[in-house]
């Protein structure tokens, strides 16, 4: 279960935040501040794995809270939410820590699309030796990706990370054929997300040519380079 602390100074916007996460399977609100100070005061308290955290507050701005939070051995992540005139600044200072940003106003959809996304790439990240810093830093990338409005149309973030994570477990060359049945994902949507993903020079695409017929494509994942 994934344990959410909710920053707003607005009442109104953190109970329609709380009864958001509450409606999202594996995730759970432990609590709700309204000021920088009481966010941070929380985080001791309740050891949250993630912030859902208002850039304006009355106190402390959002991004000052997440330096700060940055700067502590507990690991937590922040969603950040903030108006569409700040979606620039806010990406500059995507390295301090944000994984995600909602623009507001956002619908449930919207919402429960950063959970998952978030959800996802939490649990690739558990399952990623943890000395594998530089793969780590690239599913990052894939993720943040997404928030900048990146990711085309029909590339959702949850199964972009279950393809990825399928390509680089399997160690060799794989074909969409191979994913799909370990994905559960039909051949067509894993060679979608497969050539996504080698355009964006993650994967690594070669063709195959058998006696007759069109060439197979096949896959590996790049190792990141230092």
């Amino acid at each position: 279960m994934i344990r959410v602390l909710v920053v707003d100074d607005d009442f109104m916007a953190a109970s329609v935040h709380r009864s958001f996460a509450e409606r999202i399977p594996g995730f759970e609100v432990v609590g709700e501040a309204t000021t920088g100070q009481d966010a941070l005061r929380l985080v001791d308290e309740l050891h949250p794995d993630l912030v859902l955290l208002d850039i304006y507050l009355p106190d402390i701005g959002g991004l000052e809270v997440t330096r700060r939070l940055r700067e502590r051995e507990e690991e937590i992540d922040v969603i950040a939410i903030t108006s569409a005139k700040d979606v620039k600044t806010l990406r500059g200072a995507m390295h301090s820590g944000v994984v995600h940003y909602l623009v507001k106003p956002f619908t449930f959809a919207t919402f429960r699309e950063r959970l998952e996304s978030y959800a996802a790439l939490r649990a690739r990240l558990e399952r990623l030796h943890l000395a594998d810093q530089y793969e780590i830093d690239r599913l990052y990338s894939l993720l943040r990706a997404n928030s900048q409005g990146a990711l085309p149309k029909g590339i959702s973030p949850p199964t972009l990370t279950l393809v990825a994570d399928v390509v680089r477990q399997a160690g060799d060359d794989v074909s969409a054929t191979d994913v799909a049945g370990s994905a559960g994902l039909s051949r067509g949507t894993a060679r979608r997300y497969l050539e996504f993903l080698a355009d964006s020079g993650t994967l690594e695409l070669t063709l195959r040519y058998g006696a007759a017929g069109r060439p197979e494509h096949l896959y590996r994942w790049v190792a990141a380079k230092v």
